[in-house]
Order: structure tokens, then C-alpha cells, then sequence
């Protein structure tokens, strides 16, 4: 499974590269990594389709993850790619926005990795 992550926080990569060490090792999970909302829909240009799961941070300098997720929603339809919301503020207003953009999940920080874990294997 093909997993990008966007997060403007670049040590977020390293973060998720330990969680998740076993999983790469034995290419269960593939992740590619965008620190901007509009490096994360260059890659979904470019790549179409390969994205299993988006896992986006809501709160970034340029494009926010909610206009990104509008963007993913409206665009990539076959077949749609999960994705996860994950904040820092899990505030009412994020959420509500979240949902009614096409959320498929919404995740406070900091991320708690077993519960993501078992949430990827369901995907699979």
C-alpha cells in the first residue's frame, strides 16, 4: 500500500519511517512524503492513482490540508483515495469541515501510531 503523507513539519518523515520500519522493510506500506499542500497535489498529478491513503495535516503555511482534501475529493474519483485528516487542534470546526469535504477519518496529534497501525490494516 502507497501511503503519502503531507505535513509541513519535515521531521514528521523520520517519525513515520521508525513507527513503521517493519512495515517498509517488508513493502507492506510504501510512504512518499509532500511538506505543502501543493507539493502533495504535484505528486497526485504525477502519480495517478498510486496513493492508497492520504494522510494530511490540516494546518500549513500555503494551501491547508482542507483545501487540499477539497481538491483530492473533487478530483480523483477512480478510485477515490482514504483520507485521513490529522491535527493538532481538534476543534469542532476543523472536524465539521473535514467531514463535509470528504474526510474518510480525523486524527489528533500526536498521532497515535498502534491505533494507525491496526486503521491501515483495515484498508488493506
Amino acid at each position: 500500500m502507497k501511503v503519502l503523507v503531507v505535513d509541513d513539519e519535515k521531521d514528521v518523515q523520520i517519525l513515520f519511517e521508525q513507527r513503521f520500519r517493519k512495515e517498509i522493510r517488508t513493502k507492506e506500506i510504501e510512504f512518499v512524503f509532500a511538506f505543502s499542500g501543493e507539493e502533495a497535489l504535484g505528486y497526485l498529478n504525477g502519480h495517478d492513482h498510486e496513493a492508497v491513503l492520504i494522510l494530511s495535516d490540516i494546518n500549513m503555511p500555503g494551501m491547508s490540508g482542507l483545501d487540499l482534501l477539497g481538491h483530492i475529493k473533487q478530483k480523483y474519483h477512480q478510485p477515490p483515495p482514504v483520507v485521513m485528516m490529522i491535527t493538532a487542534y481538534g476543534d469542532k470546526e476543523n472536524y465539521e469541515t473535514a467531514m463535509k469535504l470528504g474526510a474518510d477519518d480525523f486524527l489528533t496529534k500526536p498521532v497515535e501510531f498502534t491505533m494507525l497501525k491496526e486503521k491501515l490494516k483495515a484498508i488493506q
